[in-house]
């Protein structure tokens, strides 16, 4: 507070356990650093039996209602996801131990609310059980395949590897960068298996569309994910290379050595990207 404001208050800090009377009702605090800042602290009132959470359990979902009951279910859930997934995934120990450490305390909570978003209120524990998942990093079997191209060469390949990954019962989705929102694709990561990124090679690398959201995923390190990485090039290449070391730094799996093609795949390359597509999907149906 005094290094942004340069004020010169009085304050106390509180420590998990601290109460403050306010007459009617009393706030129990418990700290919960780095979910996802240094000083968060959540604070329960007994009386309500309500969790104010901070960050934790919250969404970027802007709506004139107040609760989880008001709203469509597929959004707010989606939203949960998509914030957990963007903001908090990097701390998932960390939320299971706040979590299982509340757990242990023994306390009614009939509410939990988030410094923003939806409040919880007809399930609170529904989020909790969410966010124990998301921490865990138990995803559906299904394969994202995320990449950008230069002169359709990779996105052929990425189609082929689409209906490859498909012919074997696999759900699989296609992003293309920088036309799909970063959030939206890590947050549907969060759930998911297996994700493969491609690029065209530009500069013995990958295009600077899909730079920051390998970036971003190494930032985050996605838990118990498989990956593999795929492109297409001129007289160099390079980019399978940049992307294979990208996902390894954020902790995935590579379970596939890289396809590259040079120049535009013919149909007997783009047969090899739909057999690629297949072996993807058989390592996703045998994982844990």
């Amino acid at each position: 507070l005094e290094k942004h404001y340069f004020g010169n208050w009085k304050f106390q800090t509180v420590k998990t356990g601290d109460t403050l009377n306010l007459g009617q009702r009393t706030l129990t605090f418990l700290e919960a650093p780095m979910l996802h800042w240094p000083d968060t602290m959540f604070t329960y009132i007994e009386k309500d039996a309500l969790l104010l959470s901070n960050d934790g359990f919250g969404q970027h979902l802007a709506s004139s209602k107040r609760f989880d009951d008001e709203v469509d279910q597929n959004i707010l859930m989606a939203e949960a996801s998509k914030y957990y997934a963007n903001i908090l995934w990097l701390y998932s120990s960390v939320v299971i131990r706040k979590i299982e450490e509340v757990q242990k305390l023994g306390i009614k909570i009939d509410m939990i609310a988030p410094s923003h978003g939806i409040i919880w209120r007809k399930d609170p524990m529904k989020i909790v059980k969410s966010y124990l998942k998301w921490a865990k990093g138990e995803g559906k079997k299904k394969v994202l395949i995320v990449y950008d191209t230069m002169w359709q060469s990779t996105e052929k390949m990425a189609k082929a590897m689409l209906e490859g990954i498909s012919s074997e019962g696999i759900e699989a989705k296609l992003y293309r960068l920088p036309f799909s929102d970063t959030g939206d694709i890590i947050g549907e990561l969060l759930e998911t298996k297996a994700i493969v990124v491609g690029s065209a090679t530009i500069n013995n690398g990958i295009l600077p569309s899909v730079a920051p959201f390998l970036r971003e995923m190494e930032g985050l390190r996605p838990k118990n994910k498989l990956a593999a990485a795929f492109g297409s090039y001129g007289w160099g290449g390079g980019a399978t290379s940049s992307i294979e070391k990208s996902l390894k730094n954020a902790g995935m799996e590579l379970i596939l050595p890289a396809i590259s093609f040079a120049w535009v795949p013919d149909k007997t390359e783009l047969k090899k990207c739909y057999e690629y597509g297949k072996e993807i999907a058989k390592k996703v149906i045998v994982s844990e």
